[in-house]
């Protein structure tokens, strides 16, 4: 049937404009399919380990590359291939550059190869790190696997929009945004909408108001599982209908469309950009009817789970067969009653299906012999270095074989490389000549290649890196001004929010009264709302909040309330912010400040201690512990002024004590990864950090009335740990370590004695067994009580520590017990 109607555009064109136009996005949509077809045949025969590929998804993806602008923010999943293609930021080539897992950020800029393919990014920072101007070109936050995890950071980067749109001081910030008319697009699978991270997210935009578009690809099944298990009523727009707003309320604008009709997805996307970018209201597009023509990925057939009809079905509503066949019938009359068509015959599009598959077949081959030749290089390298060490030694008949098994390999690898290098050499142990000294050099640059082909990049290698900002004392006034430590955070808040116009601070209590220790109190009225903020209680999207604000250039401090609700959003810290710089080859960043307190706490689940779980899951993220609050406030200072992220943990019991009030808020700096020494001492070094600290010194006095002089190290931070290594010089002072942890046995107290005995080798002035002391494995029980038979106390510290010098001098220090 002829289509009659004319297409709803935001911008008028000549027809033969618009012609182009639709030929062209065709075109863009038969190349990606073909790179998804290509895509599987590679992972199929062997090049590459895995695909996963966003064939069936082309045309609803060229709509909403049609409503993206330079500034606007794509937050998405591994299916939005075309989208890329669509606003120019992944060629043919690039798509199988990260196929093969290419480490050269030039030629694979997604993610230096340390991604699988179909996670998508593009270069917020230069090549020394500084922003660049991210308004002058359109913007795709680095994608990451886990199911719904792209949508906590989606609902920042919508809110910086409106960050940047209302509040005052901003004005020259016009890299990052134009009066906050920018929109943050999030894309996830119909599936994936099952998760709390999906709803949790709709949720907060919905209160927020702020410019989101959420497409919503609806094929009907997540991997085999059909969506009459996944969601109620089979349909998510269906079911979020309550969310749509209306003449009182405050909500969403909803559309739902088919994916395969070209014309109503332009129209559905020009309207959800208006929308969203003018009135800041967010928008959710249910795009339906879509199909997945080779099933969910490379792992399996989509043939074993779907019915004959469903997958005739399948093949007819193929959006690109659709499509087709729209262009083939459109007819439409101009003003002078002429018929104007796309194409005269479908010998045209056969053209273009033509030159797609040639296009993508080079691509192909053009990205594989960029992958190999290199590496090949590198082989022909290793073989000849092998050859000759094979001639000069004793066992080359060994060598020659690691040599003949490394040629024989027709598409190698650099773990085949050093794999023969490195066995060869075991041969060399007890001969010397050139070749070996030639050998053992190319094992060692092989591997700080590697260092940085595989490594670099988990934190900001920029001169604002967190270590390289230089600290700087508390000054403080002729005359002592003794305060609750609470006004020492607060006051240190009210000149960073003078100091910083970008910095803003959001969570649970936060706002209105200050939050639930007064550490901000009175700051929301000084400031306003939007840069002091109440948020609801759903810790995920606050740390997505300061995700997506601090990726557009803004100063986040997110704030969980307590550090044991920190759980709900370790995932996102894990999965997202820890390994953003690191997944992008340094070419994002995202600069958050996490804000909890714990330390000493009582009951399960509010011990404030889990500590070993937390470090070990969030590599990339700083993670400083300080033991009061001046030492917290120079924390923020110092991170301020950084571009790495952190989190940082005050002691929730010490917002009532008592501290002097520093004359130079705002200012004076903690530094990173440098521990303190609180006391001196000759007998044994104690290390911890926190709350655990004030325990630790009041057993320390317990023990000098009984001849044990006590050093007490101070931590401060845990990631990173003594940079200078001033631990290790303490132990060879005192000759004895013990680390005091809030934490379970193997916890944080684990991480600590490897750092000080292994990677600091102070096992080297030990003359007793090295020690911890930890909580109980099982969470603190309710109460004083609970705390003290579940976590160390003074008598505890106090009984390890004679133990240990009990049995260094069993004659001065009799057994307790």
């Amino acid at each position: 049937m002829a289509e009659k109607a004319e297409l709803t555009n935001t911008q008028q064109l000549s027809f033969k404009d618009f012609k182009n136009e639709v030929l062209n996005d065709y075109r863009i949509a038969r190349v990606s399919r073909e790179c998804s077809l290509l895509g599987r045949r590679e992972v199929l025969t062997g090049k590459a380990k895995f695909g996963i590929f966003g064939d069936g998804k082309e045309v609803p993806q060229l709509a909403m590359a049609k409503a993206f602008q330079n500034g606007d923010f794509r937050s998405g999943y591994y299916r939005d291939q075309t989208f890329m293609m669509a606003i120019g930021e992944l060629t043919p080539q690039q798509f199988f550059a990260g196929l093969y897992a290419h480490t050269d950020i030039n030629i694979e800029p997604m993610s230096a190869g340390r991604q699988m393919g179909g996670h998508f990014a593009t270069h917020s920072l230069d090549e020394n790190g500084n922003w660049k101007n991210l308004t002058a070109q359109k913007n795709s936050s680095a994608d990451i696997s886990p199911t719904a995890g792209q949508m906590p950071r989606l609902l920042g980067l919508a809110q910086a929009s409106k960050i940047y749109r209302k509040v005052e001081g901003l004005e020259n910030h016009t890299n990052f945004s134009n009066q906050g008319n920018e929109v943050a697009w999030g894309t996830i699978g119909n599936a994936s909408t099952s998760e709390g991270l999906f709803f949790e997210t709709i949720n907060a935009a919905g209160v927020l108001q702020v410019p989101m578009v959420m497409s919503v690809w609806d094929d009907e099944y997540g991997i085999s599982v059909h969506a009459r298990h996944q969601t109620t009523k089979e349909n998510i727009s269906e079911i979020l209908k309550g969310f749509q707003r209306d003449s009182d309320n405050n909500g969403y604008e909803i559309f739902v469309v088919n994916g395969w009709n070209y014309v109503e997805l332009i129209d559905t996307y020009n309207k959800a950009s208006k929308i969203a970018r003018e009135e800041h209201v967010p928008v959710l597009i249910h795009v339906k009817e879509l199909t997945q023509p080779q099933g969910h990925s490379t792992s399996g057939s989509h043939e074993r789970y779907k019915s004959k009809e469903r997958l005739q079905w399948e093949q007819d509503f193929d959006c690109i067969a659709q499509m087709r066949k729209w262009i083939l019938e459109f007819e439409l009359q101009d003003e002078n009653g002429n018929t104007l068509k796309f194409v005269d015959s479908e010998e045209e599009l056969l053209s273009i299906e033509k030159e797609a598959k040639k296009e993508v077949s080079k691509a192909k081959r053009d990205a594989w012999s960029s992958f190999t030749n290199e590496i090949k290089a590198e082989v022909a390298n290793a073989i000849d270095l092998l050859d000759r060490v094979a001639q000069k030694s004793s066992n080359g008949t060994f060598i020659t074989k690691y040599k003949n098994d490394l040629a024989s390999i027709s598409e190698p690898i650099r773990k085949d490389i050093l794999v023969a290098a490195r066995k060869s050499l075991r041969h060399l142990n007890e001969e010397n000549f050139t070749e070996k000294i030639e050998l053992q050099n190319f094992i060692k640059n092989a591997i700080d290649s590697a260092a940085v082909k595989y490594s670099a990049h988990l934190l900001s290698e920029s001169d604002k890196a967190a270590q390289n900002i230089k600290a700087e004392a508390p000054t403080y006034a002729s005359e002592k001004n003794m305060v609750d430590a609470r006004i020492v955070m607060r006051d240190n808040f009210e000149a960073i929010f003078k100091k910083h116009p970008d910095a803003l601070i959001f969570g649970e209590d936060a706002g209105h009264i200050g939050d639930v220790n007064q550490g901000l109190e009175g700051l929301q009225e000084k400031f306003g709302e939007l840069r002091v903020s109440d948020t609801g209680i759903r810790e995920a999207t606050i740390l997505g909040q300061g995700i997506g604000m601090a990726m557009r250039g803004l100063r986040p401090i997110a704030e969980i309330q307590y550090l044991d609700y920190l759980l709900y959003a370790l995932q996102i810290m894990s999965d997202d912010l820890a390994t953003l710089r690191y997944r992008t080859f340094g070419k994002q960043k995202a600069p958050l400040i996490i804000r909890t307190r714990g330390h000493r706490l009582e009951g399960i689940w509010h011990s404030g201690s889990p500590m070993g779980g937390i470090i070990n899951n969030i590599r990339g993220i700083h993670v400083l512990v300080p033991r009061n609050m001046t030492k917290a406030a120079g924390f923020y200072n110092t991170m301020l002024e950084s571009d790495d992220p952190a989190l940082i943990v005050e002691c929730l019991n010490g917002y009532r004590l008592k501290e002097e009030l520093p004359t130079n808020l705002g200012n004076f700096k903690t530094p990173i990864g440098v521990v303190e020494t609180i006391k001196e001492g000759t007998d044994i070094t104690i290390v911890s950090y926190g709350s655990t600290l004030r325990i630790v010194e009041e057993a320390a006095k317990d023990l000098a009335q009984v001849g044990i002089d006590v050093e007490i190290v101070d931590a401060q931070s845990l990631l990173p740990f003594d940079i200078n290594h001033d631990t290790v010089k303490s132990v060879a002072k005192t000759n004895r370590l013990l680390v005091v942890d809030e934490d379970v046995p193997g916890g944080a107290s684990a991480y600590l004695l490897q750092e000080i005995v292994e990677n600091q080798n102070g096992y080297r002035h030990l003359d007793s067994k090295p020690q911890t002391l930890t909580a109980k494995a099982h969470r603190p029980a309710y109460g004083t009580d609970g705390d003290y038979f579940s976590k160390p106390s003074a008598e505890d510290i106090f009984e390890k520590v004679y133990e240990i010098m009990h049995e260094a001098n069993p004659q001065k220090f009799k057994s307790l017990y």
